[in-house]
């Protein structure tokens, strides 16, 4: 946490003139400026409707942490949501916090470690039934199917983290602890911590409200131009990927 000043914004500011995006709904070419986008917590419908998938974003408001632990607790144990979430949250993040408990029972978190998003797919429909979320973060996105299947129908769009090292960044978008919950019975890692935040980024939209997904487009794009890339090259001394158990198989 620190002390910089932030903008507190109501809806969406975009603070680039261009996107991964343009007006005809096609990808820019590399190297064009990636629209920086302001949106505050929690998130009304028209505004994550205007987020595209590249989209740089920046949060104000509250956003809370909810992972496996949580998710049993509530989904597959019938523990009642914390009175009030949805009103002042509707982002979950997937996260764990290094946060640290003062002498006056306030607590100090300088940084939050997220994890892999994939691990949840089984819990996201009730999820998002149950706690009415529209914007997920975490680590790596999801599938494409995970986007299309619950995403989609619950209005909800995915930011990823940017990259590795950036856990100290965030915490410095985090202005305070609201409340934490089932802190003793969780733990740090896996507790309900409700933060609020200015300015908590950077992350990227992975997908939007259609579930267009980032990683899926790039990823296709890439497969498609591999042979490009090996286009007049002399042929691989390495002839075979994976592994093998037979002998016969040409190595080098």
């Amino acid at each position: 946490m620190d002390g910089r000043p932030g903008s507190a914004l109501a809806g969406v500011g975009v603070t680039t003139a261009c996107g991964p995006r343009g007006a005809s709904g096609k990808m820019n070419e590399p190297g064009s400026t990636l629209a920086r986008v302001e949106l505050k917590i929690p998130a009304a419908p028209e505004d994550l409707a205007r987020l595209t998938p590249g989209n740089v974003v920046y949060l104000d408001g509250a956003v809370y942490t909810a992972r496996e632990g949580v998710y049993r607790k509530v989904l597959d144990e019938g523990a009642a949501l914390p009175d009030g979430l949805a009103d002042v949250s509707n982002a979950n993040f997937h996260c764990s916090p290094a946060a640290a408990r003062a002498p006056d029972g306030t607590f100090n978190v300088g940084g939050v470690t997220a994890t892999a998003s994939f691990r949840f797919s089984k819990w996201m429909p009730r999820w998002f039934e149950m706690s009415g979320a529209k914007v997920v973060i975490g680590k790596g996105g999801m599938s494409g199917a995970d986007y299309r299947e619950h995403f989609v129908p619950a209005g909800a769009v995915y930011l990823t983290t940017v990259g590795y090292g950036t856990g100290a960044l965030l915490g410095r978008g985090i202005r305070r602890v609201r409340n934490v919950y089932w802190l003793d019975e969780l733990g740090i890692a896996q507790a309900m911590w409700v933060f609020e935040v200015e300015r908590f980024g950077p992350f990227l939209v992975e997908s939007d409200l259609a579930g267009n997904s980032l990683f899926e487009a790039q990823g296709r794009l890439v497969n498609e131009n591999l042979d490009r890339v090996y286009a007049g090259l002399r042929p691989p001394a390495l002839r075979r990927y994976g592994e093998t158990d037979d002998r016969e198989e040409e190595l080098i």
